[in-house]
């Protein structure tokens, strides 16, 4: 990063930036070795708390269920909220051109009861993604309000050049299947542009903020399988 751009890392650190509380590289806790899938989104939620170093996972939510539907925390991170719908449309559970409230509520009232095999928390769906050996990540690691994240996300390129070389290493050695990139949108398709990513296979798509996100076949040939709104 720094041979590329010289002046970035010394103008971040003298910046303000989220995720805070040292959270930039939260998703790697997830081990390399159990890495299946390498999910990159845009970037951190532009606010504190909803920032958590983590694509995707607004730390903002903790219910994910309401008796009108989703949470109202859930419905305010847009992508969250079009995430879980294409889950519900991949089980069957919805069809896409139905996703309104009173098919929401009929879901929330069957996640809710007594004794459902429904997932409950974000939390909860955080550790199904990390049980299926997701890698969190996203095109930036950092949110700036006064950067724009077209330019944040190009100066990260090296990281993530650097990243799919590592996990191409340890598979090379042991003769496992390489790990799927699932990019959303462009500022994450902008990794196909990478050398290091033409290995791996990929599933593409809009970024989750898009509506037709939650009609897209390819990701919900992808995710469906993996039961992720059901109890681990």
């Amino acid at each position: 990063m720094m041979e590329m751009q010289p002046d970035y890392l010394p103008a971040l650190a003298a910046d303000q930036y989220l995720p805070t509380q040292g959270r930039m590289f939260a998703a790697f806790a997830q081990p390399l070795s159990g890495v299946r899938y390498v999910l990159i989104g845009e970037g951190p939620y532009p606010r504190e708390q909803s920032a958590t170093g983590v694509c995707f996972m607004d730390g903002a939510v903790q219910s994910l269920w309401s008796e009108n539907g989703l949470s109202k925390q859930v419905n305010r991170a847009t992508s969250l909220r079009n995430f879980i719908k294409m889950l519900l449309v991949a089980d069957g559970q919805l069809v896409s051109d139905n996703t309104g409230g009173e098919a929401m509520a009929r879901i929330s009232a069957q996640a809710r009861a007594i004794g459902a095999p429904w997932i409950q928390t974000l939390p909860q769906l955080q550790a199904n993604l990390t049980a299926q050996g997701f890698l969190l990540l996203n095109a930036t690691l950092v949110f700036r309000p006064h950067v724009p994240p077209v330019k944040e996300a190009k100066a990260w390129l090296p990281f993530l050049r650097t990243v799919l070389a590592g996990l191409c290493s340890p598979v090379q050695n042991k003769n496992q299947a390489l790990p799927t990139l699932v990019l959303w949108g462009k500022i994450a398709a902008s990794v196909q542009a990478l050398e290091s990513a033409t290995a791996f296979p990929q599933a593409v798509s809009e970024h989750p903020y898009n509506l037709s996100f939650i009609a897209n076949r390819t990701m919900q040939n992808l995710f469906g399988p993996l039961r992720l709104l059901q109890k681990n």
